[in-house]
């Protein structure tokens, strides 16, 4: 499975009141491996960012005066993205940046596009109930080095988030196991196993020592005067 993780950078915080996309910056990943493959672009949006947004981003207007408008990088998005799982955080967000800037170039909605968009903000929020689930939160939780990170920066966020879902999504589909001393990354489901017929395993059977034998009944003679009446094992036996 073709998975592509997506961030974006913004003029503001919505795109119904005009802001626009100033980054975009995409990751691919092959079967849950990086393949290499990333898209990366500044937008000039036309219009001034809000000074909130400068400050997470840092990305100021004059930075962005000779930058390409969305309508220039479009194409190559809508390429990347084709066929792909699309993985976003808190993907109503960007879906809808991305959205209004298709409309207003008549291509359609962003899911159109892509094989699915799949929000890893709501699979945290499934993994970790009532915790914060922020981006920086689940770096935090999961352990992966978000050091760099001191403004936010699309590539940068695109590439924390992939490796913030493969750890929250270990153990998910087929297991992996990689033999590093083969040099190889071999995987489990590489090589057909043959059945094992259970019923030709001859299991030991270890009879308890005349020590365990005692520890045991004395164990519940104080269960019995404890409680009042026998044990359940005591019961059983007797059944």
């Amino acid at each position: 499975m073709r998975q592509v993780f997506l961030d974006t950078e913004t003029t503001g915080l919505s795109a119904d009141s005009g802001d626009r996309i100033v980054e975009i910056g995409c990751i691919e990943l092959d079967n849950r491996r990086p393949t290499g493959r990333t898209l990366h672009h500044y937008v000039n949006p036309q219009r001034s960012s809000h000074p909130d947004a400068v400050r997470v981003h840092g990305i100021t207007d004059e930075f962005l005066a000779d930058k390409p408008p969305f309508s220039a990088v479009v194409d190559e998005l809508l390429a990347f993205v084709a066929g792909a799982e699309v993985v976003i955080h808190n993907a109503s967000f960007d879906v809808g940046f991305i959205d209004a800037e298709l409309s207003r170039l008549g291509r359609g909605r962003f899911a159109q596009h892509t094989a699915r968009v799949t929000d890893s903000l709501l699979l945290a929020r499934e993994a970790f109930p009532g915790k914060g689930n922020s981006l920086d939160a689940l770096c935090k939780r999961l352990e992966v080095d978000n050091s760099q990170r001191e403004l936010h920066g699309a590539l940068l966020d695109a590439g924390l988030l992939a490796e913030v879902y493969l750890r929250l999504t270990r153990g998910q589909g087929t297991l992996v196991i990689e033999n590093s001393d083969a040099g190889r990354g071999a995987q489990a489901h590489d090589v057909p196993q043959a059945p094992v017929d259970l019923r030709r395993l001859v299991l030991p059977l270890r009879s308890a020592s005349a020590e365990e034998l005692a520890a045991h009944e004395a164990l519940l003679a104080e269960i019995d005067r404890a409680s009042g009446g026998k044990t359940l094992w005591r019961q059983a036996v007797v059944a």
